[in-house]
Order: structure tokens, then C-alpha cells, then sequence
């Protein structure tokens, strides 16, 4: 490690800090080629930043820059959500609605949804673990069925349907056909879901994001994705506050 002024180089992984408030806080620095400009984005969960610089750029220069918004990196921490815990008597969104942990003594482990109430028995102290992997098959069966029904509606071939835990994009498709979500859609409104999964789609008949791919998009959910769109980039965020 050196240290140059308030900003901390590492010499062995692409990682760096920047001082705000006289506090180090770590910086995830990414080379793109695509990248045209310097972004800063903030990871409140994992409590880092996120740089990202075109290849070719000094990386000094970069964490000069990134030094210089500290008023803005304050200022998205103070709104940035803290983590909720999927333990009893947490609540989080399930397709929208919020729904409570409900855990009972001696009642089975077989986890129910019953209305606005996830009630599960079991040991205590795996609750969290237990709702997470329920959320993630619920997904993962959601997220096909939807994604090979709208697919066959529109006679396109889907080779596979993945899910996972990505926070960079909320789905993506390969040329092969295989699509792949973040489970954390099926927190989302179902509306907010499949438009994603018909986005996704539209990248089978155009692997860009042309006009033609726009209009297929809008032609495979059947109305303006735009409104799903502003959705994820308004609330998508809070969807990763949620961990076991």
C-alpha cells in the first residue's frame, strides 16, 4: 500500500480509499473499455465505493476525482437503505406487497405464505437462511414459467432460465439463448418483473439496444416498458437491502 495526499493506493488488487470525513472507505476501481468517463456509484450494503474509469485512464487522476465529490458520497450515504435482516418479525416485498416473518415455536419448518404473513417453525437461528432460499426458489420457478410462457407466446426458444445474484443488471441473454435474472426480481411488482423478463426476450431477436430492439421489447410485454423501467432505477436499489 502508498498513500498519496488522502487517497490510498493498493499496488496488488484493483482497490483503492478515499478519505471522507478523515474515515477510509475502501473504492472497487473496474477498467472498462467501454467506459468513456469517470462513474462513482455506492454500494451501502457492502459499505464501499464503486469507480469506474476507461482503460487507459491514470488511475491517480481518477481517485483525485473521485476524492473531490466526498459532499456527494456523504450525501448518498446518509439516504442509502440499511440492511434488513430476514429474521421473525422482519418484513419485506414480495411482487410488491410487503409480507411479514412470522416464526412460531413448534410449528414445522415447512415455511407458508398465508396473505401478508410468511409463517415458518423450526430452529430460530436459521430463520434467515431458511427465507432466503425460499425467495430464491420462488424466483427461480416464477421467473422460468413467466419467461418460457411469454417466450412461446411470441415463438421465440429460450435454451435455459438462471437465476442468480448480480447487482450490476437484473437480467441478461446470451446469443445461445440462455437468459439469466436476479432472483431479487420476485421482490419487485410482477408488472416491474415481466418487463424484464420481456427485455430480456426482445435481446433473442436483437443482442443491442436499437430502436428494433426497443420496439420489441414494447411488442413482447404488450405495453411501454418505460414506466417498469423508471421503477427499477427509482426502487432497484432497495431491493438488495434484504439478506439472511
Amino acid at each position: 500500500m502508498r498513500a498519496i495526499g488522502n487517497i490510498i493506493l493498493s499496488t496488488e488488487s484493483s482497490e483503492a480509499e478515499i478519505l471522507i470525513d478523515g474515515v477510509a472507505m475502501p473504492v472497487r476501481v473496474r477498467r472498462s473499455a467501454r467506459a468513456r468517463a469517470y462513474k462513482l456509484t455506492i454500494d451501502g450494503l457492502r459499505g464501499e465505493l464503486r469507480l469506474s474509469l476507461p482503460a487507459r485512464a491514470n488511475l491517480k487522476r481518477a481517485l483525485g476525482w473521485a476524492q473531490g465529490h466526498e459532499d456527494w458520497v456523504r450525501a448518498q450515504m446518509a439516504v442509502t437503505p440499511a440492511v434488513t435482516l430476514l429474521g421473525d418479525g422482519a418484513t419485506f416485498p414480495l411482487e410488491g406487497r410487503e409480507v411479514r416473518i412470522c416464526w412460531i415455536a413448534g410449528a414445522t419448518r415447512t415455511i407458508r405464505l398465508e396473505g401478508d404473513r410468511l409463517i415458518l417453525g423450526g430452529a430460530a437461528e436459521s430463520v434467515g437462511a431458511r427465507v432466503l432460499r425460499w425467495l430464491k426458489t420462488r424466483a427461480k420457478a416464477v421467473l422460468e414459467a413467466e419467461t418460457l410462457a411469454m417466450a412461446q407466446d411470441h415463438g421465440l426458444i429460450v435454451a435455459s432460465v438462471g437465476t442468480g445474484d448480480t447487482r450490476s443488471r437484473w437480467g441478461s441473454c446470451t446469443s445461445s439463448g440462455a437468459i439469466r435474472y436476479s432472483w431479487r426480481l420476485i421482490l419487485a411488482p410482477a408488472w416491474v418483473r415481466r418487463s424484464t423478463v420481456a427485455h430480456e426476450l426482445a435481446h433473442l431477436l436483437h443482442m443491442d439496444h436499437s430502436p428494433a430492439f426497443h420496439a420489441a421489447h414494447a411488442r413482447i410485454y404488450g405495453e411501454d416498458p418505460r414506466p417498469a423501467r423508471a421503477w427499477l432505477k427509482a426502487h432497484g436499489a432497495g431491493l438488495h437491502r434484504y439478506q439472511a
